[in-house]
């Protein structure tokens, strides 16, 4: 199965191009925000370091979050976008499914807990056997709270906010087994997640585990100023 991925709900811009698990092609660059500019030209020169056409390729694997509210968009527009021109599904994967899978696949030895900063001295979080089931379903929560839930795992720490977990960790606990405070997923797995996705059970739109902290401003409002 040829599987274009693309993720841009953290802080990389990436793309690349599967045959099955072979990466043919594929590109990252780390980035806080300007994603929207980023992207089209990053796929254009995958198109052209690959020597693909679009419409080979089965099927489109996004990232869809939790992560920035306006990347991540970004990246879910454009593989709906190519998925409508092309004919092809397009599946969405979540960030926090993205960062377990390679820690997961390589070493069954320990949960792993992927962890994302939410700001506001939250973070979102779910938390993996060793097997890859759900320990800890995903979910939204203040840092004393994630501690509360993993703590007693003391599992592998995965993504931004693996650090930011690690120094609240209570020092009369055995510490997590390994810390990586990785910024985004590795875009060959949201491909290799994506050919395993079921198209109708992994829709390509925003997970998004919480309401955005921007907010529009309410009509009545508008109406009452001068």
């Amino acid at each position: 199965m040829r599987i274009l991925a693309i993720d841009t709900a953290l802080e990389a811009c990436s793309v690349a191009l599967l045959d099955g698990n072979a990466v043919v092609a594929e590109e990252t660059q780390l980035m806080a925000r300007g994603h929207a500019e980023a992207l089209m030209p990053m796929l254009a020169r995958l198109r052209d370091s690959a020597a693909f056409y679009f419409n080979i390729i089965d099927r489109i694997a996004v990232t869809v979050g939790p992560g920035s509210f306006t990347g991540l968009r970004v990246g879910i527009a454009a593989a709906r976008g190519i998925a409508l021109a092309t004919g092809k599904p397009a599946v969405g994967i979540t960030t926090l499914e993205a960062l377990a899978a390679p820690l997961i696949a390589g070493d069954a030895s320990s949960p792993v807990v992927s962890v994302i900063d939410a700001r506001h001295n939250h973070v979102y979080l779910q938390a993996f056997g060793t097997d890859g089931d759900d320990l800890v379903s995903a979910r939204v929560v203040s840092v004393q709270d994630a501690l509360q839930l993993i703590v007693p795992l003391r599992p592998r720490l995965v993504g931004n906010a693996a650090t930011l977990l690690a120094a609240a960790w209570p020092a009369d606990q055995p510490a997590p087994a390994a810390i990586d405070r990785q910024p985004a997923p590795l875009i060959d797995w949201v491909g290799r997640l994506g050919q395993l996705a079921e198209t109708g059970a992994a829709p390509p739109k925003p997970y998004y585990l919480k309401a955005p902290d921007a907010q529009p401003v309410a009509a009545a409002s508008l109406a009452a100023q001068p």
